[in-house]
Protein backbone atom coordinates (compact mmCIF):
# COMPACT_ATOMS: atom_id res chain seq x y z
CA UNK A 1 0.00 0.00 0.00
CA UNK A 2 1.57 3.62 -1.03
CA UNK A 3 2.16 6.22 1.83
CA UNK A 4 -0.68 8.28 1.66
CA UNK A 5 -0.12 12.01 2.83
CA UNK A 6 -2.53 13.12 6.07
CA UNK A 7 -4.27 15.92 3.67
CA UNK A 8 -5.00 13.72 0.33
CA UNK A 9 -6.31 10.94 2.31
CA UNK A 10 -9.08 13.48 3.63
CA UNK A 11 -9.44 14.70 0.60
CA UNK A 12 -9.82 11.09 -0.79
CA UNK A 13 -12.38 10.07 1.93
CA UNK A 14 -14.16 14.00 1.25
CA UNK A 15 -14.11 14.63 -2.50
CA UNK A 16 -14.14 10.97 -4.23
CA UNK A 17 -16.81 8.79 -2.84
CA UNK A 18 -16.46 6.72 -5.43
CA UNK A 19 -12.96 5.35 -3.28
CA UNK A 20 -13.74 3.86 -0.35
CA UNK A 21 -12.05 4.52 2.96
CA UNK A 22 -12.64 3.85 6.57
CA UNK A 23 -11.25 5.62 10.17
CA UNK A 24 -9.37 4.07 12.59
CA UNK A 25 -12.00 3.79 14.94
CA UNK A 26 -13.98 2.24 12.37
CA UNK A 27 -11.51 -0.07 11.59
CA UNK A 28 -11.07 -0.76 15.81
CA UNK A 29 -14.71 -1.81 15.64
CA UNK A 30 -14.53 -3.78 12.94
CA UNK A 31 -11.64 -6.26 14.05
CA UNK A 32 -13.08 -5.78 17.84
CA UNK A 33 -11.22 -6.81 20.54
CA UNK A 34 -9.49 -10.41 20.31
CA UNK A 35 -5.81 -11.47 21.05
CA UNK A 36 -4.27 -8.76 19.96
CA UNK A 37 -5.74 -6.03 22.33
CA UNK A 38 -5.31 -8.73 24.95
CA UNK A 39 -1.69 -8.78 24.71
CA UNK A 40 -1.49 -5.36 25.08
CA UNK A 41 -3.74 -5.64 28.04
CA UNK A 42 -1.43 -7.51 29.53
CA UNK A 43 2.13 -5.64 28.86
CA UNK A 44 0.02 -2.38 30.18
CA UNK A 45 -1.10 -4.36 33.04
CA UNK A 46 1.93 -5.86 34.15
CA UNK A 47 3.20 -1.77 34.20
CA UNK A 48 0.46 -1.40 36.92
CA UNK A 49 0.88 -4.89 38.23
CA UNK A 50 4.74 -3.45 38.95
CA UNK A 51 3.47 0.47 40.21
CA UNK A 52 1.19 -1.43 42.82
CA UNK A 53 3.84 -3.68 44.08
CA UNK A 54 6.71 -0.83 44.47
CA UNK A 55 4.31 1.52 46.43
CA UNK A 56 2.66 -1.16 48.71
CA UNK A 57 6.13 -2.25 49.69
CA UNK A 58 6.38 0.81 51.29
CA UNK A 59 4.35 -0.44 54.44
CA UNK A 60 6.64 -3.53 55.16
CA UNK A 61 10.12 -2.22 54.06
CA UNK A 62 9.82 1.72 55.82
CA UNK A 63 9.44 0.24 59.60
CA UNK A 64 12.11 -2.55 59.38
CA UNK A 65 14.81 -0.05 57.98
CA UNK A 66 13.32 2.57 60.41
CA UNK A 67 14.36 0.06 63.08
CA UNK A 68 17.48 -1.73 61.82
CA UNK A 69 19.43 1.99 60.83
CA UNK A 70 17.63 3.83 63.69
CA UNK A 71 15.80 6.36 61.89
CA UNK A 72 13.32 8.75 62.87
CA UNK A 73 9.55 8.41 62.13
CA UNK A 74 10.04 11.57 59.86
CA UNK A 75 13.33 9.54 58.24
CA UNK A 76 11.18 6.54 57.36
CA UNK A 77 7.78 8.89 56.51
CA UNK A 78 10.11 10.58 53.64
CA UNK A 79 10.94 7.22 52.27
CA UNK A 80 7.09 7.25 50.86
CA UNK A 81 7.26 11.00 50.32
CA UNK A 82 10.10 10.59 48.10
CA UNK A 83 8.41 7.79 45.48
CA UNK A 84 5.29 10.41 45.48
CA UNK A 85 7.71 13.42 44.32
CA UNK A 86 9.10 11.04 41.95
CA UNK A 87 5.91 10.25 40.26
CA UNK A 88 4.38 13.41 40.65
CA UNK A 89 7.80 14.78 38.25
CA UNK A 90 7.40 11.58 36.08
CA UNK A 91 3.53 11.51 35.17
CA UNK A 92 4.20 14.87 33.78
CA UNK A 93 7.85 14.26 31.96
CA UNK A 94 6.63 11.03 30.32
CA UNK A 95 3.18 12.40 29.25
CA UNK A 96 5.01 14.91 27.08
CA UNK A 97 7.43 12.06 26.02
CA UNK A 98 4.65 9.81 24.71
CA UNK A 99 2.94 13.03 23.07
CA UNK A 100 6.06 14.09 21.36
CA UNK A 101 8.54 10.98 20.58
CA UNK A 102 6.12 8.08 20.48
CA UNK A 103 4.91 5.69 23.70
CA UNK A 104 7.23 3.13 22.75
CA UNK A 105 10.04 5.77 23.36
CA UNK A 106 7.93 6.01 26.47
CA UNK A 107 7.63 2.55 27.56
CA UNK A 108 11.39 2.33 27.19
CA UNK A 109 12.86 5.17 29.38
CA UNK A 110 9.53 4.10 32.15
CA UNK A 111 11.38 0.36 32.07
CA UNK A 112 14.72 1.05 32.24
CA UNK A 113 14.53 3.58 35.28
CA UNK A 114 11.83 1.71 37.11
CA UNK A 115 13.74 -1.94 36.69
CA UNK A 116 17.04 -0.76 37.01
CA UNK A 117 16.45 1.68 40.17
CA UNK A 118 14.64 -1.01 41.77
CA UNK A 119 16.78 -3.46 42.02
CA UNK A 120 19.42 -1.57 42.87
CA UNK A 121 17.62 0.04 45.48
CA UNK A 122 18.02 -3.53 47.42
CA UNK A 123 21.85 -2.95 47.17
CA UNK A 124 21.50 0.36 49.07
CA UNK A 125 24.01 0.97 51.77
CA UNK A 126 22.67 3.36 53.60
CA UNK A 127 19.62 5.69 54.16
CA UNK A 128 20.46 8.40 51.97
CA UNK A 129 21.76 6.61 48.99
CA UNK A 130 18.20 4.78 49.52
CA UNK A 131 15.76 7.55 49.36
CA UNK A 132 17.68 9.01 46.51
CA UNK A 133 17.15 5.47 44.38
CA UNK A 134 13.62 5.26 46.05
CA UNK A 135 12.82 8.82 44.06
CA UNK A 136 14.20 7.43 40.76
CA UNK A 137 11.83 4.66 41.18
CA UNK A 138 8.59 7.36 41.70
CA UNK A 139 10.19 8.99 38.65
CA UNK A 140 9.75 5.53 36.44
CA UNK A 141 6.35 4.86 37.93
CA UNK A 142 4.87 8.03 37.36
CA UNK A 143 4.68 6.67 33.17
CA UNK A 144 1.75 4.57 34.51
CA UNK A 145 -0.33 7.06 32.62
CA UNK A 146 1.27 6.48 29.23
CA UNK A 147 0.46 2.87 29.34
CA UNK A 148 -3.35 3.52 30.46
CA UNK A 149 -3.07 5.89 27.53
CA UNK A 150 -1.78 3.40 25.19
CA UNK A 151 -4.11 0.23 25.73
CA UNK A 152 -6.77 2.57 25.67
CA UNK A 153 -5.92 3.57 22.00
CA UNK A 154 -6.16 0.04 21.07
CA UNK A 155 -9.32 -0.68 22.37
CA UNK A 156 -13.47 0.05 20.64
CA UNK A 157 -15.55 2.61 21.69
CA UNK A 158 -18.14 0.28 22.53
CA UNK A 159 -16.17 -2.15 25.29
CA UNK A 160 -13.82 0.63 26.50
CA UNK A 161 -15.56 1.38 29.47
CA UNK A 162 -15.39 -2.67 30.55
CA UNK A 163 -11.79 -3.44 29.54
CA UNK A 164 -10.42 -0.27 31.29
CA UNK A 165 -12.12 -1.62 34.83
CA UNK A 166 -10.31 -4.82 33.82
CA UNK A 167 -7.02 -3.09 33.21
CA UNK A 168 -7.04 -1.10 36.70
CA UNK A 169 -7.63 -5.30 38.13
CA UNK A 170 -3.93 -5.27 37.55
CA UNK A 171 -3.23 -2.92 40.21
CA UNK A 172 -5.53 -4.84 43.21
CA UNK A 173 -3.78 -7.64 41.72
CA UNK A 174 -0.16 -5.95 42.68
CA UNK A 175 -1.49 -5.08 45.57
CA UNK A 176 -2.59 -8.02 47.37
CA UNK A 177 0.54 -10.01 45.22
CA UNK A 178 2.47 -7.65 47.45
CA UNK A 179 1.12 -8.39 50.55
CA UNK A 180 1.49 -11.96 49.82
CA UNK A 181 5.50 -11.77 49.10
CA UNK A 182 5.91 -9.78 51.86
CA UNK A 183 4.53 -12.41 54.39
CA UNK A 184 6.86 -14.70 52.70
CA UNK A 185 9.98 -12.88 52.43
CA UNK A 186 10.80 -10.80 55.01
CA UNK A 187 10.02 -13.18 57.93
CA UNK A 188 13.03 -15.57 56.30
CA UNK A 189 15.42 -13.34 54.37
CA UNK A 190 15.45 -9.39 54.56
CA UNK A 191 13.85 -6.43 53.15
CA UNK A 192 16.60 -6.43 50.93
CA UNK A 193 15.09 -8.92 49.45
CA UNK A 194 12.10 -7.96 49.20
CA UNK A 195 13.29 -5.10 46.94
CA UNK A 196 14.25 -7.29 44.96
CA UNK A 197 11.88 -9.60 44.23
CA UNK A 198 9.42 -6.40 43.30
CA UNK A 199 11.63 -4.84 40.88
CA UNK A 200 10.69 -8.13 38.47
CA UNK A 201 7.79 -7.09 36.69
CA UNK A 202 9.45 -4.25 35.99
CA UNK A 203 12.35 -6.21 34.45
CA UNK A 204 9.98 -8.14 32.44
CA UNK A 205 8.67 -4.82 30.92
CA UNK A 206 12.04 -4.61 29.95
CA UNK A 207 12.46 -7.74 27.99
CA UNK A 208 9.12 -8.04 26.61
CA UNK A 209 9.41 -3.82 24.99
CA UNK A 210 10.81 -5.42 21.70
CA UNK A 211 7.82 -6.89 20.78
CA UNK A 212 5.55 -3.84 21.48
CA UNK A 213 3.88 -1.96 18.84
CA UNK A 214 3.37 1.50 18.56
CA UNK A 215 -0.50 2.99 19.06
CA UNK A 216 -1.84 3.25 15.37
CA UNK A 217 -3.71 6.07 16.61
CA UNK A 218 -0.63 7.83 17.76
CA UNK A 219 1.10 7.47 14.20
CA UNK A 220 -2.24 8.40 12.28
CA UNK A 221 -1.58 12.27 14.34
CA UNK A 222 1.91 12.31 13.17
CA UNK A 223 0.24 11.50 9.43
CA UNK A 224 2.41 8.12 9.34
CA UNK A 225 -0.45 6.66 7.91
CA UNK A 226 1.22 3.55 6.09
CA UNK A 227 2.51 2.50 9.83
CA UNK A 228 -0.42 2.78 11.20
CA UNK A 229 -2.50 0.60 8.50
CA UNK A 230 0.59 -2.15 9.45
CA UNK A 231 -0.18 -2.40 12.40
CA UNK A 232 -3.97 -2.69 11.71
CA UNK A 233 -3.13 -6.26 9.45
CA UNK A 234 -1.17 -7.09 12.64
CA UNK A 235 -4.08 -6.60 14.62
CA UNK A 236 -6.71 -8.56 11.96
CA UNK A 237 -4.40 -11.34 11.46
CA UNK A 238 -4.04 -12.48 15.62
CA UNK A 239 -7.84 -11.28 15.60
CA UNK A 240 -8.46 -13.67 12.92
CA UNK A 241 -10.83 -10.84 11.55
CA UNK A 242 -10.94 -8.68 8.76
CA UNK A 243 -10.54 -4.84 7.69
CA UNK A 244 -12.83 -2.66 5.97
CA UNK A 245 -12.39 -2.37 2.53
CA UNK A 246 -10.50 0.88 1.30
CA UNK A 247 -7.93 3.23 2.32
CA UNK A 248 -7.29 3.79 6.12
CA UNK A 249 -7.47 7.75 6.49
CA UNK A 250 -7.42 9.86 9.27
CA UNK A 251 -10.09 11.72 11.06
CA UNK A 252 -8.82 15.14 10.57
CA UNK A 253 -5.54 17.05 10.61
CA UNK A 254 -3.92 18.00 13.47
CA UNK A 255 -1.46 20.46 13.06
CA UNK A 256 1.42 18.61 14.67
CA UNK A 257 1.11 15.98 11.51
CA UNK A 258 2.22 18.67 9.05
CA UNK A 259 5.49 19.26 11.09
CA UNK A 260 5.95 15.36 11.70
CA UNK A 261 6.04 14.73 7.94
CA UNK A 262 8.69 17.19 5.96
CA UNK A 263 8.85 17.31 2.74
CA UNK A 264 11.72 15.91 0.36
CA UNK A 265 11.44 19.56 -0.91
CA UNK A 266 12.33 21.17 2.14
CA UNK A 267 15.82 21.78 3.11
CA UNK A 268 16.72 20.09 6.30
CA UNK A 269 16.90 22.12 9.78
CA UNK A 270 20.05 23.01 11.26
CA UNK A 271 20.40 20.94 14.43
CA UNK A 272 20.02 24.14 16.89
CA UNK A 273 17.01 25.14 14.51
CA UNK A 274 15.98 21.35 15.31
CA UNK A 275 15.73 21.85 18.65
CA UNK A 276 14.31 24.99 19.12
CA UNK A 277 11.39 23.66 17.22
CA UNK A 278 11.36 20.34 19.32
CA UNK A 279 11.37 22.37 22.50
CA UNK A 280 8.32 24.57 21.20
CA UNK A 281 6.18 21.26 20.48
CA UNK A 282 6.63 19.61 23.80
CA UNK A 283 5.69 22.90 26.03
CA UNK A 284 3.18 23.29 22.82
CA UNK A 285 1.48 20.17 24.39
CA UNK A 286 1.62 21.53 28.12
CA UNK A 287 0.08 24.81 27.14
CA UNK A 288 -2.64 22.81 24.87
CA UNK A 289 -4.19 22.12 28.24
CA UNK A 290 -5.20 25.70 29.07
CA UNK A 291 -6.77 26.86 25.67
CA UNK A 292 -10.41 27.91 25.85
CA UNK A 293 -11.52 24.30 24.86
CA UNK A 294 -9.68 22.10 27.64
CA UNK A 295 -9.17 24.47 30.59
CA UNK A 296 -12.42 23.43 32.28
CA UNK A 297 -11.46 19.36 31.63
CA UNK A 298 -8.34 20.34 33.11
CA UNK A 299 -9.19 22.25 36.03
CA UNK A 300 -12.28 19.68 36.87
CA UNK A 301 -9.99 16.71 36.09
CA UNK A 302 -7.75 17.89 38.52
CA UNK A 303 -9.98 18.27 41.13
CA UNK A 304 -11.41 14.78 40.82
CA UNK A 305 -7.95 12.86 40.92
CA UNK A 306 -6.69 15.14 43.72
CA UNK A 307 -10.08 14.45 46.10
CA UNK A 308 -10.08 10.74 44.48
CA UNK A 309 -6.27 9.62 45.51
CA UNK A 310 -6.86 11.92 48.26
CA UNK A 311 -9.95 9.93 49.89
CA UNK A 312 -8.32 6.65 48.34
CA UNK A 313 -4.97 6.58 50.77
CA UNK A 314 -7.05 8.25 53.67
CA UNK A 315 -9.31 5.21 53.92
CA UNK A 316 -6.29 3.00 54.25
CA UNK A 317 -5.02 5.30 57.10
CA UNK A 318 -8.92 4.60 58.46
CA UNK A 319 -8.54 1.22 58.21
CA UNK A 320 -5.50 0.90 59.65
CA UNK A 321 -6.34 3.01 62.61
CA UNK A 322 -10.00 1.87 63.38
CA UNK A 323 -9.50 -1.81 63.00
CA UNK A 324 -6.71 -1.89 65.50
CA UNK A 325 -7.51 -3.61 68.96
CA UNK A 326 -7.30 -0.27 70.56
CA UNK A 327 -10.15 0.90 69.26
CA UNK A 328 -10.78 5.03 68.87
CA UNK A 329 -7.18 5.74 69.35
CA UNK A 330 -4.32 3.44 68.95
CA UNK A 331 -1.18 2.88 67.65
CA UNK A 332 -1.83 3.97 64.46
CA UNK A 333 1.34 3.52 62.58
CA UNK A 334 3.15 0.11 61.85
CA UNK A 335 5.72 -0.45 63.88
CA UNK A 336 8.65 -2.84 63.66
CA UNK A 337 6.90 -4.86 66.49
CA UNK A 338 4.50 -6.03 65.08
CA UNK A 339 5.90 -6.32 61.77
CA UNK A 340 6.71 -9.59 62.87
CA UNK A 341 3.51 -10.66 63.51
CA UNK A 342 1.18 -12.32 60.70
CA UNK A 343 -1.84 -10.18 61.49
CA UNK A 344 -0.03 -7.16 59.56
CA UNK A 345 0.06 -9.16 56.52
CA UNK A 346 -3.20 -10.41 57.08
CA UNK A 347 -4.36 -6.63 57.55
CA UNK A 348 -3.24 -5.51 54.27
CA UNK A 349 -4.20 -8.51 52.00
CA UNK A 350 -7.84 -8.27 53.58
CA UNK A 351 -8.27 -4.31 52.58
CA UNK A 352 -6.56 -4.42 49.65
CA UNK A 353 -9.59 -7.13 48.67
CA UNK A 354 -12.29 -4.52 48.98
CA UNK A 355 -11.04 -3.47 46.23
CA UNK A 356 -12.23 -6.21 43.72
CA UNK A 357 -15.95 -5.71 44.55
CA UNK A 358 -15.23 -2.17 43.90
CA UNK A 359 -13.71 -2.87 40.44
CA UNK A 360 -16.47 -5.05 39.40
CA UNK A 361 -19.32 -2.15 40.50
CA UNK A 362 -17.18 0.02 38.06
CA UNK A 363 -17.37 -2.72 35.05
CA UNK A 364 -21.13 -3.12 35.57
CA UNK A 365 -21.98 0.54 35.48
CA UNK A 366 -19.42 2.27 33.70
CA UNK A 367 -20.77 1.59 30.26
CA UNK A 368 -24.33 1.66 31.48
CA UNK A 369 -24.55 5.02 33.82
CA UNK A 370 -21.76 6.62 31.57
CA UNK A 371 -18.17 7.97 33.51
CA UNK A 372 -19.90 11.20 34.86
CA UNK A 373 -22.86 9.69 36.54
CA UNK A 374 -20.66 6.50 37.62
CA UNK A 375 -17.69 8.24 39.26
CA UNK A 376 -20.54 10.64 41.36
CA UNK A 377 -22.85 7.85 42.61
CA UNK A 378 -19.67 5.57 43.86
CA UNK A 379 -18.60 8.81 45.81
CA UNK A 380 -22.04 9.54 47.24
CA UNK A 381 -22.02 5.74 48.44
CA UNK A 382 -18.71 6.05 50.02
CA UNK A 383 -19.34 9.23 51.73
CA UNK A 384 -22.98 6.99 52.99
CA UNK A 385 -20.23 4.18 53.99
CA UNK A 386 -18.29 6.90 55.84
CA UNK A 387 -21.11 8.36 58.11
CA UNK A 388 -21.83 6.06 60.34
CA UNK A 389 -18.09 6.11 62.07
CA UNK A 390 -18.86 9.18 63.04
CA UNK A 391 -20.84 7.66 66.32
CA UNK A 392 -19.88 4.83 68.46
CA UNK A 393 -20.63 1.32 66.48
CA UNK A 394 -19.50 -2.16 66.53
CA UNK A 395 -15.96 -3.23 65.70
CA UNK A 396 -17.70 -5.50 63.33
CA UNK A 397 -19.81 -2.91 61.57
CA UNK A 398 -16.73 -0.83 61.57
CA UNK A 399 -14.96 -2.89 59.44
CA UNK A 400 -17.88 -3.17 57.07
CA UNK A 401 -18.31 0.34 56.67
CA UNK A 402 -14.32 0.51 55.57
CA UNK A 403 -14.72 -2.38 53.47
CA UNK A 404 -17.32 -0.69 51.59
CA UNK A 405 -15.66 3.06 51.39
CA UNK A 406 -12.47 1.37 50.28
CA UNK A 407 -14.64 -0.48 47.21
CA UNK A 408 -16.41 2.59 46.31
CA UNK A 409 -13.73 5.12 46.19
CA UNK A 410 -11.25 2.42 44.13
CA UNK A 411 -14.50 2.10 41.69
CA UNK A 412 -14.59 5.97 41.59
CA UNK A 413 -10.73 6.34 41.30
CA UNK A 414 -11.28 3.30 38.21
CA UNK A 415 -13.43 5.47 36.37
CA UNK A 416 -11.25 8.31 36.68
CA UNK A 417 -8.65 6.90 35.53
CA UNK A 418 -10.60 5.78 31.97
CA UNK A 419 -11.97 8.97 31.84
CA UNK A 420 -9.20 11.14 32.06
CA UNK A 421 -7.43 10.07 28.70
CA UNK A 422 -10.86 10.08 26.65
CA UNK A 423 -11.06 13.54 27.75
CA UNK A 424 -8.02 14.55 25.40
CA UNK A 425 -7.48 14.92 22.27
CA UNK A 426 -4.94 12.02 20.52
CA UNK A 427 -2.44 15.15 20.08
CA UNK A 428 -1.95 15.64 23.89
CA UNK A 429 -3.78 12.68 25.73
CA UNK A 430 -0.73 11.38 27.35
CA UNK A 431 0.12 14.64 28.66
CA UNK A 432 -3.07 15.75 29.95
CA UNK A 433 -3.81 12.35 32.02
CA UNK A 434 -0.21 12.67 33.11
CA UNK A 435 -0.41 16.07 34.53
CA UNK A 436 -3.70 15.04 36.09
CA UNK A 437 -2.14 12.19 37.71
CA UNK A 438 0.58 14.57 39.26
CA UNK A 439 -2.03 16.28 40.78
CA UNK A 440 -3.37 13.50 41.99
CA UNK A 441 -0.21 12.59 43.17
CA UNK A 442 -0.28 15.44 45.57
CA UNK A 443 -3.17 14.51 46.95
CA UNK A 444 -1.32 11.45 48.19
CA UNK A 445 1.69 12.92 49.59
CA UNK A 446 -0.73 15.64 51.36
CA UNK A 447 -3.02 13.34 52.94
CA UNK A 448 -0.89 11.24 55.02
CA UNK A 449 0.64 14.91 56.21
CA UNK A 450 -2.64 15.89 57.41
CA UNK A 451 -4.45 12.97 58.12
CA UNK A 452 -1.85 11.33 60.49
CA UNK A 453 -2.04 14.44 62.32
CA UNK A 454 -5.37 14.09 62.83
CA UNK A 455 -5.51 10.30 63.72
CA UNK A 456 -2.67 10.21 65.95
CA UNK A 457 -4.01 13.41 67.70
CA UNK A 458 -6.85 11.29 68.55
CA UNK A 459 -9.04 13.64 65.99
CA UNK A 460 -10.98 10.65 64.51
CA UNK A 461 -13.97 12.59 64.06
CA UNK A 462 -12.41 15.50 62.26
CA UNK A 463 -10.69 12.78 60.03
CA UNK A 464 -14.12 11.25 58.89
CA UNK A 465 -15.12 14.69 58.54
CA UNK A 466 -12.76 15.77 56.09
CA UNK A 467 -12.61 12.52 53.64
CA UNK A 468 -16.68 13.06 53.26
CA UNK A 469 -16.53 16.45 52.39
CA UNK A 470 -13.29 15.78 49.69
CA UNK A 471 -15.52 13.07 48.41
CA UNK A 472 -18.39 15.14 48.39
CA UNK A 473 -16.23 17.61 46.34
CA UNK A 474 -15.09 15.27 44.12
CA UNK A 475 -18.80 13.98 43.43
CA UNK A 476 -20.07 17.07 42.37
CA UNK A 477 -16.93 17.98 40.52
CA UNK A 478 -17.43 15.04 38.69
CA UNK A 479 -21.08 15.97 37.44
CA UNK A 480 -19.39 19.15 35.98
CA UNK A 481 -17.46 17.81 32.94
CA UNK A 482 -18.50 19.57 29.93
CA UNK A 483 -19.32 16.13 28.01
CA UNK A 484 -19.95 12.38 28.58
CA UNK A 485 -17.49 9.80 26.60
CA UNK A 486 -19.44 6.67 26.94
CA UNK A 487 -19.73 4.77 23.52
CA UNK A 488 -17.90 7.58 21.93
CA UNK A 489 -14.83 8.10 19.57
CA UNK A 490 -11.21 8.85 20.95
CA UNK A 491 -10.96 12.76 19.59
CA UNK A 492 -8.20 13.10 17.69
CA UNK A 493 -8.28 17.18 18.07
CA UNK A 494 -8.83 19.81 19.85
CA UNK A 495 -12.10 20.98 17.38
CA UNK A 496 -13.62 17.37 17.98
CA UNK A 497 -12.97 18.02 21.76
CA UNK A 498 -15.35 21.13 20.84
CA UNK A 499 -17.67 19.43 19.08
CA UNK A 500 -18.15 17.07 21.57
CA UNK A 501 -18.81 20.13 23.80
CA UNK A 502 -21.35 21.87 21.83
CA UNK A 503 -23.34 18.52 21.50
CA UNK A 504 -23.61 18.01 24.75
CA UNK A 505 -24.47 21.95 25.61
CA UNK A 506 -27.99 20.89 23.52
CA UNK A 507 -28.92 17.82 25.12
Amino acid sequence: MPVIEAESSIGVRGMDDEAPAYTLDEALACLGFGKFQGLVLAYAGLGWFAEAMELMLLSFVGPTVKSQWGLSSGQESLLSTVVFAGMLVGAYSWGLVSDNCGRRKGFLGIAVLTSGAGLLSAFSPNYESLVIIRCLVGLGLGGSTVLCSWFLEFVPAPHRGKWMVVFSTFWTLGAIFEASLAWLVMQRLSWRWLLAFSSLPSIALLLFYGIVPESPRYLCMKGRINDAHKILQEIALLNQSELPPGMLVPDSTVGQEEKSAPSKYTPLLSSTRKVIVDFKSVFSSFFMLFSSTLIQTTLLLWVLLFGNVFSYYGIILLTSELSSQQGKCGSTILSSENLQNDSLYINVFVTSLAELPGLLLSAIIVDRLGRKLSMALMLVLGCIFLFPLLFNVSANLTTAMLFGARMCVMGSFTIATLYAPELYPTAVRATGAGVASSVGRIGGMICPLVAVGLVTGCYLTEAIILFEVVMAISAFSSLLFPFETKGQELSDSVDHVSDSIQVASFR
